[in-house]
């Protein structure tokens, strides 16, 4: 009866062994690279994760917020039956390179290495889904006008340019400086760049910085989206502290083609918060706080269903 015990024992663990993806580290380019996972069953159906602003790696992380966020959804689709690969932005690259030049960055350059992602595996995979998560919903909606993909998620990502996005951010934590803010935006906007801003608006407005905001600024999530014709969903959660529901609303109202989820109890790093703020704060550097199982439900349903 032991060595039966055993033998099945052993039999357990590997079959569970066996039903682990598949994963594979994947080099698009000099800038790009990144983790392929796969599922045990051969699927046709890749899901490309574009992270948010700043230098944020795969996981969806960087030196100060550890959570883990993007891990967890490319693990949740691929258990889900869906491969899916997520890339460290180019800014991360560039910075652990040492290679980094504020002056030389242009959010074009995001844009073409999401395109580039997706042309690096047009030929493996009949269905190509971007998910792009805050700002990289604005890569891509851009990505996807380059190339041929057929469904997009836009989660949490701005319905409106994003000096107006900033400029509400600023009238909500800091007041005192909006009308220097706005002042400070509308001259880079007009002459491409800015000289009179607030010292503690430096991280917007430094000089190496501001090409790179420039070339942020003359893109309109609105526009891009409704230039779309391809299945889309947006996605906003109910406890997103930097994009709230009005931006996905905006977003809806661009392309009223696309459908529309609201996740109750979701803040901006896809966990989910029953408290308050305190909590929300404290979920971006937990990185074994789990994602909202709903966001999982919804984008599984629409990568699967028939459009």
């Amino acid at each position: 009866m032991r060595l039966v015990f055993i033998i099945g024992l052993l039999l357990a663990v590997s079959t569970a062994h066996s039903q682990e993806p598949i994963s594979s580290e994947i080099r698009i380019n000099e800038f790009v690279s990144g983790t392929l996972l796969q599922p045990v069953k051969q699927t046709d159906t890749l899901a490309i994760i574009i992270a948010g602003s700043g230098p944020t790696d795969r996981n969806g992380n960087q030196q100060m917020m550890q959570n883990n966020s993007l891990k967890q959804l490319a693990q949740q689709l691929t258990k889900n039956g869906f491969a899916t690969f997520r890339y460290d932005k180019r800014l991360f690259a560039l910075l652990r390179q040492n290679a980094l030049v504020e002056e030389q960055l242009s959010f074009d350059d995001f844009v073409s290495d999401a395109a580039s992602t997706v042309n690096y595996f047009e030929q493996d995979f009949k269905t190509i889904v971007l998910i792009g998560h805050s700002q990289g919903a604005l890569i891509a909606k851009l990505a996807a006008q380059q190339t041929k993909v057929s469904k997009l998620v836009s989660l949490a990502g701005a319905g409106q340019a994003i000096d107006l996005v900033i400029l509400d951010q600023i009238k909500k934590q800091a007041p005192g400086l909006a009308e220097n803010a706005q002042q400070a935006l509308t001259d880079l906007k007009e002459t491409g760049n800015s000289k009179n801003y607030n010292p503690a608006l430096a991280s917007i407005f430094r000089p190496s910085v501001q090409p790179f905001m420039k070339s942020w600024i003359k893109y309109d999530p609105a526009e891009e989206i409704s230039a779309l014709d391809i299945p889309i969903l947006i996605v906003t959660g109910t406890k997103d502290l930097q994009v709230p529901l009005k931006e996905g609303e905006l977003l809806k109202e661009a392309q009223p083609k696309a459908e529309y989820s609201i996740i109750e109890s979701m803040n901006h790093v896809l966990k989910t918060i029953e408290g308050d703020d305190i909590e929300n704060s404290k979920s971006y550097n937990e990185a074994s706080r789990p994602i909202n199982t709903e966001l999982i439900k919804e984008i599984t349903r629409f990568i699967r269903e028939q459009h």
